[in-house]
């Protein structure tokens, strides 16, 4: 079954969020301002001046939905998500929380060697110098990372993509590119939330992340080869232009999710494979965990 991928923003906005023959209609007033089909939708963001109705919650959740709570920076705070429905939940959990040291490792050093492979066609595709080292550095990447190359990879990296800007990376941050930067992440993070749940994984049993207060350490292991393709639409935004919180901009971002991936496929598709690819993983069924590489930008399809 196709599933949705659209996302409604309604973190800045006095609005109420109600359900209406498979859609949920955004109202001021009582008056309709918005409409989305649920068939469409993969995440719906809402902030501190926002309502949602019962109803809105179960049927988003029914279409596999996840509804995140930003705070004042648009950051989440919290969310509702559909519970997994696949045959296979209990299996996996039980196979992620046994899956042995040497297999852990061995998936996190693919995710970052293709997330730093990632890396570098981002900055070609820029024209901005530093591909061939990180290339090499990918190519150096072993088990489990014991040296850091993702961190080596992450210093040149930023240099060299918005070096030029003065740019350092601080997550969480409400300014410029960081902004942006974070929105976008946003967006990619709900995504990933319903790939790894759909998988009938646990999102809390990562490979690498395992902060004891990350509820989504699988997820943000899981989203590290996609994130070059969400900076490469990041660099394309100029931040010295006027309106960087107007609606177009955000729009721009939410539809580099729907960034093509390679063989016809587009971002979140791949996320979904991915993460089913790491169920079949942890439950020993295949021997080593395939993780994409973004090779470059392709068509965007947008959201019209």
């Amino acid at each position: 079954m196709a599933r949705g991928w659209q996302v409604l923003d309604v973190t800045s906005s006095p609005v109420s969020i109600r359900h209406r023959r498979g859609e949920l209609q955004v109202c001021v007033d009582g008056e309709i301002v918005g409409r989305a089909m649920l068939a469409d939708l993969a995440v719906v963001l809402i902030g501190a001046r926002s309502s949602v109705s019962g109803g809105a919650l179960i049927a988003a959740t029914e279409h596999d939905v996840a509804i995140l709570m930003c705070d004042w920076r648009g950051v989440p705070v919290g969310g509702a998500y559909a519970w997994s429905n696949t045959t296979r939940v209990g299996a996996r959990n039980r196979a992620q929380a046994a899956l042995s040291a040497p297999r852990r490792k061995n998936a996190w050093g693919r995710v970052v060697r293709a997330k730093i492979l990632g890396q570098a066609h981002t900055l070609d595709a820029i024209g901005r110098s530093g591909g061939n080292e990180l290339r090499d550095i990918a190519n150096s990447v072993r088990s489990g990372d014991p040296e850091n190359r993702e961190g080596l990879a992450a210093r040149i990296y930023w240099q060299r993509l918005f070096g030029h800007e003065e740019f350092s990376r601080i997550p969480g941050s409400a300014e410029g590119r960081n902004a942006l930067l974070n929105y976008a992440y946003t967006i990619l993070r709900g995504h990933g939330i319903r790939a790894v749940l759909a998988a009938g994984l646990s999102p809390t049993l990562g490979v690498f992340h395992r902060g004891r207060s990350n509820p989504f350490s699988l997820v943000d292991d899981m989203i590290e080869p996609f994130r070059p393709a969400i900076d490469y639409a990041v660099a394309q935004i100029d931040v010295e232009a006027p309106g960087m919180d107007a609606p177009a901009t955000k729009k721009h971002l939410v539809n580099a999710s729907r960034m093509g991936f390679g063989c016809g496929r587009i971002l979140t598709t791949e996320m979904d494979s991915l993460a089913q690819r790491f169920g079949r993983y942890v439950e020993g069924e295949v021997a080593k965990l395939d993780v994409p590489v973004w090779d470059g930008p392709e068509e965007v399809i947008d959201d019209e």
